[in-house]
């Protein structure tokens, strides 16, 4: 078996990145360890033994463009509603909260925000396949 334990994005602020990803989800620094040409920091929570790992390359000067072949990070929560308000609240700016639906039925109910960096993250709720 394989267990899947971090998932690494560039960032160019590191200060900036880990209080967006504190106040927005929780994520606090598990681990930060410094080389000559860069950093790398490892956020995570109680919820979960996934992590996130933040990149900062000394000496990048501009901002990292995604690209188009990343997709997007993806969070679950108890409330969706309570929680779009609450980034509304935060200047974070969400977009607008989403019903998927497929065949007639709901599959998820969600809103993206944009981290510092331009990353995409998907905040679902919690019910059926996301919990």
């Amino acid at each position: 078996m394989a267990k899947f334990v971090h998932s690494m994005i560039r960032v160019l602020d590191e200060a900036r990145s880990v209080d967006f990803y504190g106040r927005a989800f929780n994520l606090k620094v598990a681990d930060r360890f410094d080389f000559e040409n860069f950093t790398l920091v490892y956020l995570s929570n109680h919820e979960n033994t996934f992590e996130l790992e933040l990149t900062v390359n000394k000496g990048q000067d501009g901002p990292y463009a995604p690209g188009n072949g990343y997709g997007h990070s993806a969070f679950v929560v108890d409330d969706v509603d309570a929680e779009h308000a609450r980034f509304e609240e935060a200047g974070f700016s969400p977009r607008k909260l989403v019903d998927f639906e497929h065949d007639g039925r709901k599959l998820a109910r969600f809103f993206f925000v944009q981290d510092p960096d331009g990353y995409q993250i998907e905040v679902i709720q919690k019910q059926g396949r996301y919990r």
